[in-house]
């Protein structure tokens, strides 16, 4: 990555207003950098993880017991993003946060790269802890950099900062998958700890370019909240101590004792959220409305997840045993497979924007509403995509690796539909009472999806067969014409959002 740190002119009193980061402020480096190398390590244990778990020198589990823990670990990552900006907002700030956030990755990372499989999942949950509480934060530091939400910075200040995300997406399986697959599996995790590892170091040295405000805490606890909420944590953890004392003493400890009730907690948050939020009296009647349409486009998007984030269980899974991973005669590993994405992104994403902003000058630019519906009906396609390596493998024969890179393209045309609209249809609709939560709220609808996925395989449905794919699909498809169908009544609910 080529640098581009130039004399600038952005206005005393902004953070690093002596230089600038392609014409944004200095701490935008720090954060684009703290965010890619967390992303890097991230996504490169996320390539490795399903293929450790079902491979002979791994855990060698049943593939749908590995869908299940994949699913179970990527719905807490998103669902721990709701706590993780309550300490950001109440605890720590937003710049501890990130700092402590990194620790945890790091040593998270380190505990996956112990050659023993009593640590791996502890070490699983300490990256699902501190993804969370970084996921939650960084975005929030990178908008502290600009003078308000008119600053026509801003939104190339978050297009720059995404760039971040897939960069280090796009080159993690890529490196850490061939290490992991190729030498020692437990050498990639400790490469991904290495990856978090330069990513806080040049966070803590860089954090001087961030705003003074990232390191305050905008609505801290009082002494009163502070020991009520200690309280009952301890309370909680206490009782879940005791319970699983009590399971594995007498012997009836299993993999579902953990699995299950984080799965329904997957579930029944996001559900309970959203009923608390509606039910909400201090919402006048426009809010509550906006809140009933809010809910179309969070089931919409739970219902996308859940098939999109297969890409990296049930393909990488297919992939590993059934497809012929070759290019002109080339193998690569199997964790390639999780670079297609992040770099369509980035060829795609300038393309659709440039689209829309030509589709708007001519007045024909879709609605939120056909965007998000035509994103539901090609992640549904792709699954139907699926069904044909899936018809070559059940004949005995592999499947070509470019039915694999077709499903990710079709896939990453659905996302690029649905994702950013979804985001700003969110900030959009958000009531002001809970304009800051709202974001993680919509991260909920990824928790909900995917946990769907994991009580799936934990009751033993294996996702690779033929007949659970296309009802998948069908179910996407269904439900993107559901939402088409109902355009008018969604956009009645939404008032004055366009």
């Amino acid at each position: 990555m080529a640098s581009s740190l130039t004399k600038g002119s952005t206005e005393p009193g902004t953070p690093g207003f002596e230089h600038t980061f392609f014409g944004h402020p200095r701490g935008l480096a720090t954060l684009f950098m703290t965010e890619m190398w967390e992303r890097f390590s991230y996504y490169g244990m996320r390539a490795l993880l399903p293929l450790y778990l079902v491979a002979p020198g791994g855990l060698h589990l049943s593939a749908t017991t590995a869908t299940a823990i994949y699913s179970v670990y990527v719905s807490m990552v998103y669902l721990l993003a709701l706590p993780g900006g309550w300490f950001g907002d109440r605890v720590w700030g937003p710049r501890k946060t990130v700092a402590v956030a990194g620790g945890v990755i790091m040593l998270g990372h380190l505990t996956l790269a112990l050659p023993s499989s009593g640590t791996f999942y502890a070490g699983l949950g300490l990256v699902a802890i501190g993804s969370g509480l970084l996921k939650a934060n960084i975005s929030t530091m990178v908008g502290h950099l600009y003078d308000g939400p008119d600053d026509p910075r801003r939104d190339g200040g978050f297009t720059v900062f995404y760039m971040g995300i897939n960069l280090g997406a796009f080159a993690a399986p890529l490196i850490i998958g061939t290490i992991g697959e190729n030498v020692n599996w437990h050498l990639g995790f400790a490469l991904a700890a290495l990856g978090m590892a330069i990513g806080l170091g040049q966070f803590l040295i860089g954090s001087r370019n961030l705003a003074e405000r990232s390191a305050v805490v905008p609505t801290p606890l009082s002494a009163a909240e502070k020991s009520s909420t200690l309280r009952k944590a301890a309370i909680w953890a206490g009782i879940a101590v005791v319970f699983y004392a009590l399971v594995g003493s007498t012997g009836h400890y299993t993999l579902n004792w953990i699995l299950v009730p984080l799965t329904l907690l997957g579930v029944i948050i996001p559900i309970m959220v959203l009923a608390r939020i509606k039910r909400d009296k201090d919402l006048d009647r426009a809010e509550q409305s906006k809140m009933s349409g809010y809910i179309w486009f969070f089931v919409a998007a739970a219902v996308f997840w859940m098939i999109y984030d297969q890409g990296g269980s049930t393909l990488s899974i297919f992939a590993d045993g059934s497809a012929e991973n070759t290019v002109f005669g080339w193998d690569f590993p199997v964790s390639w497979y999780q670079s297609v994405n992040p770099v369509l992104i980035m060829a795609l994403a300038p393309i659709f924007a440039w689209f829309w902003l030509a589709l708007n000058k001519r007045g024909k630019e879709p609605s939120t509403i056909v965007k998000f519906a035509s994103g539901l009906v090609l992640v549904g396609a792709s699954f139907f995509v699926f069904l044909a390596p899936l018809s070559i493998a059940d004949g005995g024969a592999k499947a070509a690796a470019m039915w694999l890179v077709a499903i990710y393209f079709v896939q990453t045309v659905g996302e690029l539909l649905l994702s950013p609209v979804g985001l700003s249809v969110t900030t959009k609709m958000a009531p002001a009472k809970y304009a800051s939560q709202m974001m993680g709220v919509w991260f909920l609808a990824v928790t909900a999806g995917d946990a769907t996925t994991g009580l799936l395989s934990i009751a033993g449905v294996d996702l690779n067969k033929m007949g659970i794919v296309a009802l998948e699909a069908t179910l996407a498809v269904i439900a993107g014409f559901a939402v088409w169908m109902y355009r008018n009544k969604v956009k009645a609910l939404m008032g004055d959002v366009r």
